[in-house]
């Protein structure tokens, strides 16, 4: 039987602009042997994928996602063109550094959480976790089969749905109790700390790219994480400013959306 001509497609997808779901695009497509390589351009939010079968089948995986993914071209390729393509995975030992600067960063600002009374600070610290489950994920799921990997993805998935889901019925009850308003100089100390803990991922990512637009990505994946921080630094001048805890519950809010979101995102590849 002759074998499929091999082709390379592009789609543009919006809502692909990070190295979060650069990992997550990876793992849907995981052990999927019509397809030979993927190359990502998160700045342009593009994915090209050399591959063997119909390219709509591809649309309807990526469609999945609801990140806006649309198809912009697919042609004949050869290998090699095949073989120029760069992959553009994180080295493994750089991946393991920025997996637990995040994992640190959410056990210390959960206890701080804890201490302090505030609601933004443990979304921050669940933004951190749910960064870390995705470094978890793809550095787990590399060289296994792809049950493993949905398996992997499905765990790590329920589990941020769950904290998500405690952390925005957090906010409803300290805002029904009116709780007392949390200890801005914490909020504002700790996050601060994250910030720098992001700009140190930032920085050890950019290792892993020697051109300029892999390094455009990397400022692009830290900069959501830095404007939570920035976020939770606010709320906490705000808190100071008003003595009053609604500029907490409302970073917490935003925060916590956006990390259910994250998690929908994953169990929608699973």
């Amino acid at each position: 039987m002759k074998t499929p001509e091999l082709k390379r497609s592009t789609w543009h997808i919006p809502g692909m602009d990070c190295l979060s779901e650069e990992q997550i695009l990876r793992l849907k497509f995981s052990g999927m042997e019509s397809i030979e390589r993927l190359a990502f351009d998160l700045p342009a939010r593009r994915l090209q994928i050399w591959h063997r079968q119909d390219p709509k089948l591809l649309t309807s995986a990526l469609e999945s996602l609801n990140w806006g993914a649309r198809l912009e071209s697919s042609t004949a390729a050869d290998y090699a063109e095949l073989d120029q393509a760069t992959q553009q995975a994180p080295e493994r030992k750089l991946l393991w550094i920025v997996l637990w600067i995040n994992a640190g960063f959410f056990v210390i600002e959960s206890l701080t959480a804890w201490i302090s009374g505030s609601t933004g600070l443990y979304a921050d610290g669940l933004d951190m976790l749910a960064d870390a489950l995705v470094y978890g994920m793809a550095l787990y799921v590399s060289g296994r089969s792809t049950s493993a990997s949905k398996s992997v993805a499905r765990a790590a998935g329920i589990l941020q749905l769950l904290l998500a889901m405690i952390g925005m019925a957090e906010v409803l009850r300290r805002f029904i109790g009116a709780e007392a308003a949390p200890d801005f100089g914490v909020m504002m100390f700790i996050s601060a700390l994250a910030l720098m803990g992001n700009y140190a991922s930032l920085r050890i990512l950019q290792r892993t790219r020697s051109k300029a637009a892999h390094i455009r990505a990397s400022q692009i994946f830290t900069s959501n994480d830095i404007l939570v921080n920035a976020g939770v630094i606010l709320a906490g001048g705000m808190v100071w400013i008003s003595a009053q805890a609604w500029p907490d519950l409302l970073v917490g809010s935003i925060v916590f959306v956006l990390v259910l979101r994250g998690a929908i995102n994953i169990l929608r590849i699973s």
